[in-house]
């Protein structure tokens, strides 16, 4: 597949831009992308924080309760981060909390559709294998033309700008039909 978005056909998909070359396209849809990923995973740990730590203080509560009974459930703990992550991105949202805070969403590379279940999860296991490879391989994201990780290549996904998936508008040059900063009949006499 082509590293490059195929230029869609006219109401294809909601940001459907007839007539924009291809270069362009993806420059518009994953411009500053790399470091709206970074701040947006950061939100997303600390909010997974908060979620470990409650869900934590819940089952200790509860095993205590049960006099130790309920204590194998705190095993369950290491499988929220990846239940977040493949929850979020295969819900309508298409993106983590942090994704969507910074202005970002996942979609598929061809079409940029959601991404349907499958994909979320090729995804998330192969962002998980990354983390537990040391996440060096993250630094393809530097070296590819959308700024892609493995695991979006693998999982055929691609995080756009929120913003870049509506056409652009270029505002008028001058408001209600007048001339730059002219009222009607041209400039002001001294």
């Amino acid at each position: 597949m082509s590293d490059r978005f195929r230029p869609p056909a006219a109401g294809s998909f909601p940001g459907s831009f007839p007539g924009i070359n291809p270069a362009m396209l993806d420059e518009w849809l994953t411009g500053g992308v790399l470091p709206r990923r970074v701040a947006g995973f950061l939100v997303d740990v600390l909010l997974i924080a908060v979620l470990v730590v409650g869900l934590w203080a819940v089952l200790l509560l509860f095993g205590l309760l049960t006099l130790g009974l309920g204590f194998p459930l705190l095993g369950l703990l290491p499988a929220v981060p990846p239940l977040y992550h493949f929850l979020f991105l295969a819900s309508p949202l298409s993106a983590t909390p942090g994704q969507a805070l910074m202005g970002l969403v996942v979609r598929r590379n061809g079409d940029l559709g959601r991404p349907d279940v499958l994909e979320a999860l090729v995804s998330v296991v192969g962002f998980y294998v990354t983390l537990a490879l040391g996440a060096v391989l993250l630094v393809v994201a530097l070296l590819s033309t959308r700024r892609r990780t493995l695991h979006d290549m693998l999982a055929g996904l691609v995080v756009v700008r929120t913003d870049g998936l509506t056409p652009p508008t270029a505002p008028p040059l001058t408001p209600g039909g007048t001339v730059w900063n002219m009222g009607p009949g041209g400039p002001p006499h001294a």
